[in-house]
């Protein structure tokens, strides 16, 4: 069993039933009444975020999570495929659950994917990938490093996101994955 004053972010939980992902949490202690806890969690099944509140103390089940690294496949529309580079078992899971991630996630790349309870439901990218840019506007003249202002630009794995201007088609950028903006030329 696990309690609201062990909560961590990235840890699941169970409640009524629904495996959580606990996104962030706060603990508060009103001037009058009992102490509560107002999280934010992620449905693990579709995806879905929403906001709980828990009274201090409130127990619940932990769940077992696993984490194995695997290679991304393909995505087919509905589901995104991996294989364990192991025992070259494939399996799929379904993109609406990993449409964040799908953004940054190329083709034979190797990622973690989390396991609930022996089920696959998420995947743990690095903090950081490298891809190439395929589209952008070209740059203007005079635009520089240390020059100000961002642009669209498209990544090979159609994920669109801002840029510096002196940024061209074709080179290869970093990528923070968690918040999806540009680190640095690669």
């Amino acid at each position: 069993m696990v309690s609201t004053n062990q909560f961590r972010n990235g840890s699941h939980i169970e409640v009524d039933g629904t495996v959580f992902k606990i996104v962030d949490f706060q603990h508060v202690k009103p001037g009058k009444g009992g102490a509560f806890v107002r999280t934010k969690l992620r449905r693990a099944s579709d995806g879905n975020l929403i906001d709980r509140t828990f009274r201090a103390g409130e127990k619940f089940r932990s769940v077992r999570t696993e984490s194995r690294k695997m290679q991304y496949l393909y995505a087919d529309g509905t589901d995104a495929h991996f294989m364990d580079t192991q025992s070259y078992e494939q399996i799929a899971v379904a993109e609406s659950v990993l449409s964040d991630a799908l953004r940054f996630m190329t083709p034979s790349s190797e990622v973690e994917v989390l396991f609930i309870d022996e089920a696959p439901a998420d995947v743990q990218l690095p903090s950081a990938v490298e891809l190439d840019v395929a589209q952008t506007d070209p740059g203007l003249r005079g635009d520089s490093v240390s020059g100000g202002g961002t642009k669209p630009a498209t990544l090979e794995t159609g994920a669109v996101i801002q840029v510096p201007l002196f940024v061209e088609p074709g080179q290869r950028i970093r990528v923070d994955t968690r918040s999806g903006d540009y680190v640095a030329r690669a």
